[in-house]
């Protein structure tokens, strides 16, 4: 990284004297020497441009060398004020110099003419600095100059190229998604047999879709990645067995959250939404949509303007989960609160029943631990496993049991303490227990 603040301090040198009409050893920008030590190629993923090198490399000063910037405080002493084509700002806490679009612009302007139009297109939407998550110009009001918003590295850049390959996004307003984990593994998911087979086929597209689609010349007809619904009563195994594909594949699940996402201010949800397909677009993520209905719902009649900002968001999101090139995932604990219009987006659409009786004994015998059971454990269990209970509230049943046996000398499972479980579990779903 040296030879890259290097470089980029003797450009900026130039630039100035070129400006200024200054003695300088270079006669145009593009005379000063790159560095062969090209390291930004390998972590934005292709070769850059002169210019595209340049602007990237001023959004990175500030993090690595601020000081190289500090050549934009002279002041223009005719105005007794700093130069307005410097463009820059300040931060809250930070002294130093904070580059702006029109700071990326009055440099290329300097080996350019038409370098502020260059500068617009390189901190466009649809310049790869954007769409890989990479730069992006974050604007001011909206009366403002469109240059003159930030020059902002994404997180996500900015961990890779300080060494934080395994870098994870925090949950924010800014993203409004928390990346979820599990330290269970498929022995733990009891399910029907016939999910088995279609957990394999979402398995095995999301390991080969990509080879399966060249292989049979597919692209014309089908688009990367993969689009389910999970459907099913609450504690079925919907967000567990999303978890696993991912932790099967190494791939990170990030569960959305709704209540941040969507708002009654028009335009605001499709920007939430935005703001986490547009950082996942190139990651290997897998994006997880729980309690999907009161988002995916069904679209209304368009009697009201309320209707029509509806009906929008709806179309919108629609497209950015047919365009998506991972894999989404959406819940919903009634498939027919979904709108028709979203199932032919679906490869596979899977329900997830409450379980049977021998399910059921199959999730109490790989929740209680051995060291709870003697003779009459097996009995207990059977007895539990007769009462209508997710796995999720089995395992509820499981932690308050724990609870009681906490600090036991020989901790057992009675039928006492499992009473106390169930009976809370009642309180929460009024279900039957044993009597």
């Amino acid at each position: 990284m040296n030879a890259q603040i290097h470089y980029f301090q003797t450009l900026l040198h130039a630039a100035f004297a070129l400006y200024f009409k200054q003695d300088s050893d270079y006669t145009a920008l593009e005379d000063v020497p790159i560095p062969e030590d090209d390291q930004f190629s390998d972590l934005v993923g292709c070769d850059l441009r002169w210019e595209e090198q340049v602007v990237l490399l001023l959004a990175i000063m500030p993090h690595i060398y601020p000081q190289a910037l500090d050549l934009f405080f002279i002041q223009n002493k005719q105005l007794d004020r700093p130069y307005t084509e410097f463009g820059g700002w300040r931060g809250s806490t930070h002294s130093g110099f904070l580059p702006t679009g029109d700071t990326a612009a009055f440099i290329l302007a300097i080996a350019r003419a038409d370098g502020r139009q260059l500068a617009v297109r390189l901190l466009s939407r649809e310049h790869w600095f954007y769409r890989r998550n990479i730069l992006r110009l974050e604007a001011g009001s909206s009366d403002e100059p469109l240059l003159s918003g930030r020059l902002c590295l994404s997180e996500e850049f900015l961990a890779r190229l300080l060494g934080n390959d395994h870098y994870h996004p925090d949950y924010s307003v800014d993203f409004p998604a928390k990346r979820i984990t599990t330290l269970l593994t498929w022995d733990d998911l009891v399910l029907p047999h016939y999910l088995s087979d279609e957990l394999d086929d979402i398995s095995c597209w999301i390991a080969e879709g990509d080879q399966i689609r060249q292989q049979w010349g597919l692209e014309r007809v089908i688009k990367p990645g993969l689009r389910c619904l999970f459907y099913g009563p609450p504690g079925t195994g919907k967000t567990l067995t999303a978890t696993l594909l991912g932790k099967q594949h190494h791939l990170d699940v990030y569960r959305v959250d709704l209540s941040m996402t969507v708002s009654k201010y028009i335009g605001e949800t499709e920007k939430n939404l935005a703001k986490v397909f547009d950082r996942a677009a190139h990651q290997r993520w897998i994006l997880f949509f729980d309690e999907a209905d009161a988002l995916f719902g069904k679209r209304s009649e368009t009697n009201s303007a309320n209707d029509r900002h509806a009906n929008q968001e709806v179309a919108y999101l629609l497209q950015r989960i047919e365009d998506f090139p991972g894999t989404v995932i959406l819940a919903s604990n009634l498939k027919d609160h979904i709108d028709e219009a979203f199932f032919r987006r679906f490869q596979t659409v899977l329900y997830f029943p409450m379980p049977d009786q021998a399910m059921r004994l199959r999730l109490w015998e790989s929740m209680v631990p051995s060291v709870w059971s003697d003779a009459e454990t097996a009995k207990l269990l059977r007895l539990a496993a007769s009462i209508d209970l997710s796995g999720g509230s089995i395992a509820n049943v499981v932690q308050r049991c724990a609870i009681k046996l906490h600090g036991a000398d020989k901790p057992q499972l009675t039928e006492e303490i499992l009473r106390y479980g169930l009976r809370a579990e009642q309180e929460k779903h009024s279900k039957l227990v044993l009597q």
